[in-house]
């Protein structure tokens, strides 16, 4: 399972704008609902939202993967997220968040849903891979290519 699969370049954010939680998120979202890949952004967005009261999805080391399922979709989607100056996540460790996976699944897709997630979290564990998303100064298109050739290198 490649991450690529359900990431596509025009679903990257190279420089969120937002500076907390539920601004990225709607960040995030919004690129998902222009490219049609949702039809009730406010929907999606709510559901992140209670999805977090649950606890925070900011595992730390600069990382948020926020994900939950949703009835609107037929397949996994992802969009990537890049802030500069970081996001205010309520991180567990409390540590600003720069790298933000956003993971929608379809309501049925359990164990596909879990393995993107995980796949994910292997990715990031690499700090030479977090450190070269957070130097990429290329926009989208540089981001997609780093994230393409680690997600090629761990299959």
């Amino acid at each position: 399972m490649k991450i690529i699969d359900f990431l596509k370049e025009e679903a990257i954010i190279p420089d969120l704008k937002a500076t907390d939680k539920d601004g990225a998120i709607k960040e995030l979202v919004t690129i998902l609902e222009k490219r049609g890949k949702i039809s009730d952004k406010e929907k999606v967005v709510d559901l992140l939202l209670e999805r977090e009261k649950l606890g925070s999805t900011g595992i730390g080391q600069g990382i948020a993967v926020p994900h939950v399922k949703i009835d609107q979709i037929k397949e996994i989607v992802i969009a990537f997220g890049f802030s500069q100056g970081g996001v205010k996540f309520e991180s567990l460790d409390e540590e600003l968040v720069y790298i933000i996976f956003l993971v929608l699944a379809p309501v049925e897709a359990t164990g596909t849903h879990l393995k993107v997630l995980a796949k994910i979290a292997r990715l990031l564990k690499d700090e030479v891979f977090r450190n070269s998303l957070k130097s990429c100064k290329g926009g989208s298109k540089e981001l997609f290519k780093l994230i393409r050739e680690e997600d090629e290198k761990s299959s």
